[in-house]
């Protein structure tokens, strides 16, 4: 049982406060149709700063029962050999209860890439995933997730991460939603930080991790899940995503500023 290190902090400590909580935010924006998605990008700041617009991302999502949720080592404790830490089995504890680890999906993913080792070290005070789940258990109760925690940002890592992603949600029997957890551009003037935010939400949209990276480190975009984001991107150009793809909702990748 992976138990809370943000609760009270960054979201509401109790299981009364924080359902009231996303369920307000939510209903800011109410008027949003939730449809499929192979992919999204919501941010992981406390709630008072970045909550509605998670809001606005989940509350257009059609959540699968599995969710991904790819998330930055903010603490750079990381024992996995590949860089990539799973937390492989168990559950995450909320004030909503517990989000189950999909342990099958897991099990796949650490068969799949070597990139990919179970550590708990990594995710012991990271909250990058945790402040995810209270939005993710408010939209479907029985969501199953496996997080990850990325402490790297080549490109090719995110490249070949993305790829085996993409090849087990292609074969999976459910649908998968991948998720990639990022704040933008931090720690600048407003004026600043919005032309960042839009040279990096320009490659997201184009769905050009590569390009992502190289503008985050030639533009010194301090953007902390460019990693997550650059995977989430590799891997849905991989299920067919991009301006030619057929079914294109199928495809999104949900960005919202804030």
């Amino acid at each position: 049982m992976r138990a809370p290190a943000v609760s009270g902090r960054f979201y509401p400590g109790t299981q009364r406060e924080l359902e009231r909580a996303v369920r307000e935010l939510l209903a800011a924006v109410a008027d949003a149709r939730p449809g499929p998605a192979r992919a999204a990008l919501a941010p992981h700041a406390g709630y008072v700063y970045s909550g509605l617009t998670a809001a606005h991302v989940f509350a257009r999502l059609d959540v699968p029962p599995v969710v991904v949720i790819l998330a930055p080592n903010h603490t750079g404790v990381c024992r996995a050999r590949g860089g990539a830490s799973l937390w492989e089995a168990g559950a995450f504890r909320t004030p909503l209860g517990d989000v189950t680890v999909d342990v099958a999906f897991a099990r796949a993913l650490l068969e799949a890439s070597p990139l990919v080792g179970a550590d708990h070290a990594a995710h012991e005070h990271e909250h990058a995933v945790e402040v995810e789940l209270p939005f993710l258990q408010i939209r479907r109760a029985d969501v199953r997730i496996v997080p990850l925690v990325l402490a790297w940002d080549a490109w090719e890592g995110c490249d070949l991460l993305g790829r085996a992603l993409a090849a087990l949600v292609r074969r999976w029997p459910e649908r998968v939603l991948l998720l990639a957890s990022s704040d933008l551009n931090h720690y600048e003037p407003a004026s600043v930080s919005e032309g960042k935010d839009r040279r990096a939400l320009e490659a997201v949209v184009a769905l050009d991790g590569a390009e992502l990276l190289a503008r985050c480190r030639r533009e010194r975009i301090s953007m902390c899940g460019r990693a997550p984001a650059a995977t989430v991107l590799a891997a849905s150009v991989a299920l067919g995503g991009g301006a030619g793809a057929r079914h294109a909702p199928r495809w999104c990748i949900t960005v919202t500023r804030g």
